[in-house]
């Protein structure tokens, strides 16, 4: 499975960017997806994940009411849709493929697939 992340970019506190990840290389919603973000000297950290049918959700509180996870199976496309955005959410941000599509997991060492990132930078 290969996974492609897109939409990153420049934009000013309070503003908005969608995220795409494209997968390729099997069926799409026989796994579930992550999102997840990795600022300059941090960890890498949880931000939302949705089940490979879509019926579950789950955030990390710190984007909770702001940002929303979903998906496309019949184009082959994930999306993170991100509102409301701060200066703390710059990071370089990576979707990530579950084969156990069930599971809602925040830890990265359960996923399998790994996309390449886009950087999101948001100016105060």
């Amino acid at each position: 499975v290969q996974l492609q992340a897109s939409g990153g970019g420049l934009v000013q506190a309070g503003g908005s960017l969608r995220l795409s990840c494209t997968a390729s290389g099997r069926t799409f919603s026989s796994y579930g997806m992550g999102w997840f973000r990795q600022a300059p000297g941090k960890e890498r950290e949880f931000v939302a994940v949705i089940t490979g049918s879509g019926a579950r959700l789950y955030y990390a509180d710190s984007v909770k009411d702001r940002f929303t996870i979903s998906r496309d199976n019949a184009k082959n496309t994930g999306y993170l849709q991100m509102n409301s955005l701060k200066p703390e959410d710059t990071a370089l941000y990576y979707c990530a493929g579950d084969s156990r599509a069930w599971r809602l997991s925040t830890q990265p060492n359960s996923y399998d697939f790994w996309g390449q990132g886009t950087q999101v930078t948001v100016s105060s």
